[in-house]
């Protein structure tokens, strides 16, 4: 590319104001703003002309609770100053707040003589809204549902000298899944509080057979009406997964019964065995993913086809997957239907 042909700083700073979310401001001369881009209008609620005119703006549209630290920043001086990484809150005329992750860099010369402050803001409302929802779904479950499950296995233990002999095995079934439920809101625990702070959940050696043969088996105690096929013989093999891989099958094997239209669903899965992965097939004879939602259908809030529930399901499936170093695809069934493809990692 020629030198006519370079970008200038005109042409940069254009490039910088079509970034969604993200405003970058130059200081040069402390407590004056060089140049402010434009995306400073969505995160702070004014336009970058008229911080750029009056930098106090910044001051009196941040959350009183966090006013000192930008006054503090502001009153540094410039040899002390350093790169910087904080959470803040803004606060736009309408009263609307939004959470912004600052980044401040020095730019100094080869003298160590500082020549400009650079600020990169980035609106992070909805992962901070993320956050609090999985916070308080982490209470939820380490406390009201694994509490309240406890005491159920503890009556249901109590009832056991009650029952004869041979009215053991319901009961049986009842503490089981109640115990079941208590280790996934340890596991689920970890989920959420792994999304937070984003690091990786505790994988180990899971047995695919029994996980997928328990899920299946409580599915067909649920829907009666629908028809579940699995192959005669479920490979004896481990996969790269934890407690919630039972969450993985049970929102997929739900899902391909609540949203089929036939009046006979019917769920065929299908197992490969293949040298380092281990490809579980779940197939069903619905109307199949409508053409529109195709591209979102893992996002949170989209519930595929009409639905009462969350619309969470499936992300949650995706991002279990994936934190099994795994793949999920979903492709079309024949003649009708969908098939999604779990990719697992095989231990041993």
């Amino acid at each position: 590319m020629s030198s006519s042909q370079s970008l200038d700083k005109a042409d940069f700073r254009s490039l910088i104001d079509y970034l969604d979310g993200i405003a970058i401001w130059v200081v040069a001369d402390p407590g004056e703003f060089e140049y402010v881009s434009s995306g400073a209008e969505d995160i702070w609620g004014i336009p970058a002309e008229r911080l750029q005119e009056d930098p106090s703006r910044l001051i009196e549209a941040t959350h009183p609770e966090d006013r000192d630290r930008i006054r503090s920043e502001m009153a540094t001086p410039p040899d002390q100053l350093e790169e910087q990484v904080y959470e803040g809150r803004a606060v736009h005329p309408d009263g609307t707040v939004r959470w912004v992750l600052n980044r401040q860099i020095p730019v100094r010369d080869d003298d160590g003589e500082l020549r400009h402050i650079v600020g990169i803001c980035t609106d992070i409302t909805e992962q901070k809204v993320r956050e609090q929802e999985l916070d308080a779904l982490n209470r939820i479950l380490r406390h009201d549902i694994r509490n309240d499950m406890n005491i159920i296995i503890g009556w249901g233990e109590l009832l056991e000298e009650y029952l004869n002999e041979g009215e053991q095995d319901p009961l049986e079934k009842i503490l089981s899944a109640a115990n079941h439920v208590v280790d996934l809101t340890k596991v689920a625990r970890e989920y959420a509080e792994a999304v937070v702070h984003r690091s990786d959940m505790d994988v180990k050696p899971m047995p695919l057979s029994s996980v997928l043969q328990d899920e299946v088996d409580l599915r067909k105690e649920m829907f009666p009406h629908a028809e579940f096929h699995l192959p005669d013989e479920i490979p004896q093999v481990e996969v790269r997964a934890n407690e919630m891989l039972s969450s993985v099958f049970r929102n997929l094997l739900n899902n391909a019964v609540q949203h089929n239209d036939k009046d006979e669903p019917v769920v065929d899965i299908g197992i490969e065995l293949l040298r380092d992965e281990v490809i579980v097939r779940i197939a069903d004879n619905g109307p199949g993913i409508p053409s529109d939602i195709e591209e979102s259908l893992f996002e949170e809030g989209e519930k595929s086809i009409s639905s009462s529930g969350t619309g969470m399901g499936l992300a949650i499936v995706q991002t279990l997957v994936e934190q099994y170093e795994g793949e999920i695809r979903v492709t079309d069934n024949t003649p009708t239907g969908t098939v999604f493809h779990i990719h697992l990692p095989k231990i041993g």
